[in-house]
C-alpha cells in the first residue's frame, strides 16, 4: 500500500512538471491572462488529450483511478513526452503494456561497431525475450538458420525448442533449455499482461510440448557465464563460454559473447571463418 501511494505521488508530481513546461503558444493556445502557474492548465491538457477535466484532475492529484493505455498515450502526446518519459509515465500509472514507437528498440550504431570488432569471437545482441537484434559474422556462420529466419521466429528460445534435434546447433540441450526457460520466465515477470509476451509464450507452448512442460514449472534463472556446446555441419563440436554484457539502451538488452574454451574449438572456428560457404546442413526436412 505504501509503495502504491508513493507511486501515485510520483505520478502526480511528474504530470505537473511536464504540464508546466509547455507554453500555451506551443500547442496553439492564446497566452491568456491571470495564469497563476507557468505552462498549461489542467483543463487545457484534458481538452487537448480528449479526456474529462475531472478525470485528469484526479489523475494529477494521484487519486486511485485506473488509466487505460489509450488515454495515457493521448496524455503523453499532449505533454510531448519523449520515449524515456513515456515509459516512466506508464510505469508510474501501473500499466503493464508500454506502447513502443518505431525507434524505441533500435540499437545505437556503436553497438554494431562493437559486434564487428569482436570478430573472430561470435557475438549477438538479445533482448530479454531472446529475440535476436544484431549479430556479427562469426555468429552468423555458427547459426545461419537462426539469423536467416523470419522476424517473428528469429529468436534463440524458439529455435532451441522447435528445431529438430538432428539439426539443432545446441548439443547440451537439456541444460541449455532449462536455463533459457528460467531466464525467460524471470523476464516475463516484468512484462505481465503485455500482448507480445503473452502471444510469444502461447505460440511457443503450442509449437513445443517440451517448452510448455518446462514453462509450467515456473523455474527462474539469471544470466551468467556458462559452457555451451554447439555443432556445425562440416566443422564438428565447438565448446564455448558465453558471457552476457548488459546494454544501457534499449532496455533489457545484452551482448552475449561466445569464447572458444579450448584450442580444438578455436581451430574449428578459424576453419569455419576461412570456409564461409560450407553448407549449414547435410539434409532437409
Amino acid at each position: 500500500m505504501t509503495r502504491t501511494v508513493s507511486r501515485r505521488g510520483e505520478l502526480a508530481a511528474f504530470l505537473r512538471s511536464r504540464r508546466e513546461r509547455i507554453a500555451p503558444a506551443d500547442v496553439g493556445l492564446p497566452p491568456g491572462l491571470r495564469r497563476r502557474t507557468p505552462g498549461l492548465r489542467r483543463e487545457e491538457v484534458a481538452q487537448l488529450a480528449g479526456v474529462g477535466v475531472t478525470w485528469y484532475t484526479w489523475l494529477e492529484q494521484g487519486r486511485p483511478i485506473n488509466a487505460s493505455v489509450q488515454v495515457l498515450d493521448a496524455i503523453a502526446r499532449t505533454l510531448r513526452l519523449d520515449t524515456a518519459e513515456r515509459e516512466h509515465l506508464y510505469r508510474l500509472a501501473d500499466v503493464p503494456e508500454v506502447p513502443q514507437n518505431d525507434g524505441c528498440g533500435r540499437l545505437e550504431p556503436e553497438v554494431h561497431t562493437i559486434l564487428a570488432g569482436l570478430d573472430p569471437l561470435a557475438a549477438v545482441v538479445y533482448n530479454s525475450r531472446y529475440d535476436v537484434l544484431a549479430w556479427n559474422s562469426t555468429y552468423a556462420l555458427l547459426f545461419p538458420t537462426l539469423v536467416g529466419g523470419d522476424l517473428p521466429e528469429r529468436n534463440a528460445v524458439w529455435q532451441c525448442f522447435t528445431c529438430p534435434e538432428c539439426c539443432n546447433p545446441v548439443r547440451n540441450l537439456q541444460d541449455e533449455r532449462g536455463l533459457m526457460v528460467g531466464m525467460l520466465r524471470a523476464a516475463f515477470g516484468r512484462h505481465l499482461g503485455e500482448p507480445s509476451w503473452v502471444d510469444f509464450v502461447r505460440r511457443l507452448s503450442a509449437a513445443s510440448p517440451t517448452f510448455a512442460r518446462m514453462w509450467a514449472s515456473h523455474d527462474v534463472a539469471k544470466p551468467g557465464t556458462r559452457m555451451k556446446i554447439f555443432q556445425r555441419s562440416g566443422v564438428g563440436l565447438v565448446r564455448m563460454a558465453s558471457t552476457s554484457l548488459t546494454l544501457a539502451t534499449p532496455p533489457e538488452t545484452r551482448v552475449v559473447v561466445y569464447t572458444p574454451m579450448d584450442d580444438e574449438s578455436r581451430g574449428r572456428i578459424e576453419w569455419l571463418r576461412a570456409h564461409p560457404d560450407v553448407p549449414a546442413g547435410d539434409h532437409t526436412h
